[in-house]
């Protein structure tokens, strides 16, 4: 087993040979209901959040298993009110190979805003929309997929809407986190036991997040699926 870092790196078993495909997520959550089979045809790889884990991630990720093609994936917020809740959205490069069959999954072309902090309310969210004209918003993918255009390897953002343009998150995530865009779960628990109101809504937008994950992953499944077959 090659040694990685912290806790990011590879999901389940790396040997460090060359994968025709790496799959990238921020964070656990985003790959809970990946295929069990996927690693069958991928490495699947946690990079952490925000631009400075993305770069970091997707470096060492492609000194060791030399992918030969890219997927970031993982949640994203609506800028675009078109998009509700639980879409997949996509971009590619032209090369990437996924756009046709991910239209038939019901998947919809879009314009990604990789942002420096999560976006927290509608009201930013709208004022991001205005600004960049981007239809969804999110901190990893234009990072990774820069680093994976500089070494000519062929990528793609798929991702799901977890939170719409008209919702407000239940909790000011950036207050939480660390210099290192980790979340402080000390500072986690005291945002929730001094708003005790906030649990009800942070129930909501867990199952939310659960149900986003699931429908990531049975996409993802298809997807790979059907382009491994």
């Amino acid at each position: 087993m090659l040694k990685t870092r912290n806790e990011y790196g590879p999901i389940g078993k790396l040997d460090g040979k060359p994968v025709d495909l790496l799959v990238c997520v921020a964070v656990k959550e985003e790959a809970r209901f990946f295929p069990d089979w996927l690693h069958l045809h991928c490495q699947a790889w946690m990079t952490g959040m925000g631009r400075r884990n993305a770069v970091e991630g997707i470096r060492q990720a492609i000194a060791l298993v030399q992918p030969k093609r890219v997927i970031t994936a993982g949640f994203a917020g609506g800028l675009n009110p078109r998009l509700k809740f639980g879409t997949i959205v996509y971009e590619q490069d032209f090369d990437a190979g996924y756009g046709a069959k991910l239209e038939e999954l019901g998947a919809v072309r879009a314009t990604f805003h990789c942002h420096r902090r999560v976006a927290i309310t509608a009201a930013e969210k709208s004022a991001l929309w205005k600004s960049t004209g981007a239809d969804v918003v999110e901190m990893e993918s234009s990072a990774i997929r820069n680093i994976c255009r500089e070494e000519k390897i062929p990528s793609a953002t798929i991702r799901v809407i977890l939170d719409d343009a008209s919702q407000d998150l239940p909790l000011d995530f950036n207050a939480l986190m660390t210099p290192e865009d980790r979340i402080n779960h000390a500072k986690l628990i005291w945002a929730v036991v001094s708003r005790p109101w906030k649990i009800g809504k942070l129930i909501e937008f867990q199952q939310q997040t659960v149900a986003a994950s699931q429908r990531l992953g049975a996409v993802l499944g298809e997807l790979l699926g059907a382009k491994s077959g």
